[in-house]
């Protein structure tokens, strides 16, 4: 596992659980609002990130036995990693909760892990609606296994939840696109999004004005992050 970043105690990324945060290098994507910019390639040396030994995470837990609930592998993109289905065998061991933070572009690693039982919590990021998905992910993309994952997803018996950004590409009317073109009915959380040293957001307060005066009628989603 090629990871970027550790936090030891989290009370808000994994719901009713006490977590650590696992974070991985590498991602497929670049979307234009990315947060975590200094871990899109795995193999780029960013003084502002510590590499960090997996089995020096594993250690960390079975120190701490009892006293961390859960973990939340996070990124980047983790599914990229080759050996991440050994890395969770290593913490579902370690009678951990596992909550897996996904963009949904490799539906078949999806598969293995929800077959192998090595995920109790799914959270994929729905970016845009289909017509808008390569602009705001900056690249182009197999946008049938966005959709795969998806319904993988729903049907997995898993808690899950899937979530948007509401970036500077995306107006109201997309959230209503997003939840026709993925058939989402529950489970789905519009997020506001903070400004990068790559994007300056703008209009936020104004779409989420506009949303909430939506929701009311047809929209099946939550909101998180706009005060």
């Amino acid at each position: 596992m090629k990871l970027g970043g550790f936090v030891k105690t989290s009370f808000v990324d994994y719901p009713g659980k006490i977590a650590a945060v696992v974070f991985t290098k590498g991602c497929n994507l670049d979307c234009c609002y990315c947060h975590n910019p200094g871990l899109l390639n795995s193999n780029e040396t960013n003084d502002a990130l510590e590499d960090i030994r997996g089995e020096d995470v594993l250690t960390w837990f079975s120190k701490r036995n009892g006293m961390i609930d859960a973990v939340v592998i996070s990124g980047g993109e983790p599914t990229l990693q080759k050996d991440i289905g050994v890395f969770l065998k290593e913490l579902k061991s370690r009678s951990l909760c596992v909550k897996l933070d996904t963009n949904g572009t490799n539906p078949d690693v999806l598969s293995a892990l929800i077959k192998d039982k090595l995920v109790d919590f799914i959270a994929m990021d729905i970016k845009a609606p289909l017509n808008k998905y390569e602009s705001v992910c900056g690249i182009k993309l197999d946008l049938p296994a966005i959709k795969k994952s998806v319904q993988l997803i729903k049907s997995s018996g898993l808690d899950y939840e899937f979530r948007t950004t509401l970036c500077s590409e995306l107006e109201v009317v997309d959230i209503s696109r997003i939840i026709s073109d993925f058939q989402i009915t529950s489970n789905y959380v519009v997020q506001h999004c903070r400004s990068t040293e790559r994007q300056k957001t703008t209009g936020s307060k104004e779409k989420f004005s506009m949303l909430t005066q939506q929701s009311g009628d047809s929209l099946c989603c939550s909101y998180r992050g706009f005060g």
